[in-house]
């Protein structure tokens, strides 16, 4: 698979400009699917970076271990169903990602050979370019090498799902060795097909792990969450100076939040098509960012949509400045049928790109059809005129939602058991791999008596419950680190 292992290089390590450094990260995303001792559901991650991967998987295992499995003790998984819950999570992504042509993609090492007989078969024994101290079979340590690794795996294809299942099942150790994550973001990405991934993404050129710090891009990340590799996150598309920038076009099973919305960091600068290629450009976390001196800015503020906020499960991926983590519950009433107010704050934004919080007025017409509300001529001039009494030529959300769905809160329990999974040892209390419970209280206003300590996981769920405070059952609130 010579021009196709070009191609998928290129496409997930930019071009090899800087070989040490390059294989510096190669190496923090040499691990496999581990679980961790102390939490027989939850899988452990080594080294910073493969979070674009293991924190999708574990989300996506928790969803099939919540919500398909006649489990009674969920936190409690055997080695047999370690392995059922990861193959059939693994499948489900894959099945995600395929397109129309219905072909599956396997890599995995030449004949079915494991990293030991690879490293013989290449020659003089593997060097370590990192060293690190664990006794799993998926240690992430560099044995190969990046150029020997490449040259030492292959292409399987399927037809169907059926086939596709028995060889993951088949495959299973395989997964859980030193290069178990790679080889499934490899088959991840050939299901999907490198044109395919090309065209969603807006910078063909960004690579999807970061060359500098190992990070996944959002683009990846929004892959194995949606089977799309869009570059933003939110509903539907948006265009800009001529630009049509790709977002989420339907509810996510596994949901997504962003520390970033909450310290106002999601907030972008759009521009005419010639500005885009300003020698100052540059992306951050899927995010694009240009100087504040650029002429022809237009500020647009960047929130993550309620197809990635409000999926089919209640299951979100959180991510922070540096990592990802996961956050989760098994009540199923926090994502109920949107409520009417819902949907009507949902299709208002998407007539307000910038998210100022008003349209213009020209557009109410168009926002009460989307809603099926009545729109003929005299009655939107009417509600123009009562929602704009000042004639300032704009409509806001808030008394626009009064006016059509007054009194309507948003669904859900006000009260709620919640969990937090972190895969990174160091990040966890006594630095072992674990659910932290917690419960969650949401009211449809603030309450100092009920105030709890501000942190960064509360400031980020805040962004979809705006007030929601959390109350930990550990000495201290989890991390998102």
């Amino acid at each position: 698979m010579s021009e196709v292992t070009k191609e998928l290089l290129e496409l997930v390590w930019g071009t090899k400009s800087s070989p040490g450094l390059s294989d510096t990260i190669f190496c923090r995303w040499t691990q496999g699917f581990v679980f961790s001792e102390a939490e027989g559901s939850a899988l452990e991650q080594f080294e910073g970076g493969p979070c674009a991967v293991i924190a999708p998987v574990q989300a996506f295992l928790l969803k099939k271990l919540l919500f398909s499995s006649e489990k009674s003790s969920w936190r409690d998984c055997s080695e047999d169903e370690q392995k059922e819950l990861l193959c059939h999570t693994l499948c489900d992504i894959l099945e995600s990602a395929c397109d129309s042509s219905g072909s599956y993609c396997l890599v995995s090492w030449l004949r079915g050979r494991t990293p030991e007989e690879a490293a013989r078969i290449s020659g003089s024994p593997a060097q370590s370019s990192c060293q690190v101290e664990h006794s799993s079979s998926a240690l992430a340590v560099e044995e190969l090498g990046f150029e020997r690794f490449h040259a030492l795996i292959q292409k399987r294809s399927f037809r169907t799902v059926s086939e596709l299942k028995d060889a993951v099942l088949d495959q299973y150790s395989m997964w859980g060795n030193k290069f178990g994550v790679l080889l499934f973001l490899y088959s991840v990405l050939l299901t999907k097909g490198i044109e395919n991934i090309k065209n969603s993404i807006e910078d063909a050129n960004e690579p999807l792990i970061d060359p500098v710090y190992g990070h996944g891009s959002q683009s990846l990340i929004n892959l194995l969450l949606t089977g799309h590799a869009v570059s933003n996150v939110w509903d539907g598309d948006r265009e800009c100076s001529g630009m049509q920038l790709l977002g989420i076009h339907e509810q996510a099973a596994v949901g997504f939040l962003t520390l970033m919305e909450a310290l106002r960091y999601c907030k972008v600068f759009c521009c005419v098509l010639a500005q885009l290629t300003h020698p100052c450009f540059h992306r951050t976390r899927g995010l694009s960012f240009l100087p504040m001196n650029t002429e022809f800015l237009i500020s647009t503020s960047l929130v993550v949509g309620s197809y990635l906020k409000s999926p089919k499960f209640p299951i979100w991926i959180v991510g922070s400045e540096t990592h990802l983590t996961v956050f989760f519950a098994k009540d199923m009433a926090l994502v109920a049928p949107e409520a009417p107010s819902e949907q009507a704050r949902r299709v208002f934004q998407t007539f307000d790109p910038e998210d100022n919080g008003f349209i213009a007025d020209s557009l109410l017409e168009d926002v009460m059809k989307a809603l099926d509300l009545v729109s003929d001529p005299e009655y939107i001039n009417l509600m123009k005129n009562k929602l704009d009494p000042e004639g300032l030529g704009i409509i806001l959300l808030g008394p626009f939602l009064q006016e059509f769905f007054p009194d309507q809160g948003s669904s859900g329990p006000e009260s709620f058991t919640v969990y937090h999974y972190n895969g990174l040892k160091q990040s966890n209390y006594n630095e072992k791999v674990m659910y932290v419970e917690g419960t969650a209280v949401v009211m449809g206003f603030e309450d100092p008596m009920l105030q709890t300590d501000d942190t960064p996981i509360k400031r980020c769920l805040q962004t979809k419950w705006p007030y929601i405070e959390l109350l930990w059952t550990t000495d201290r609130s989890p991390s998102l680190n």
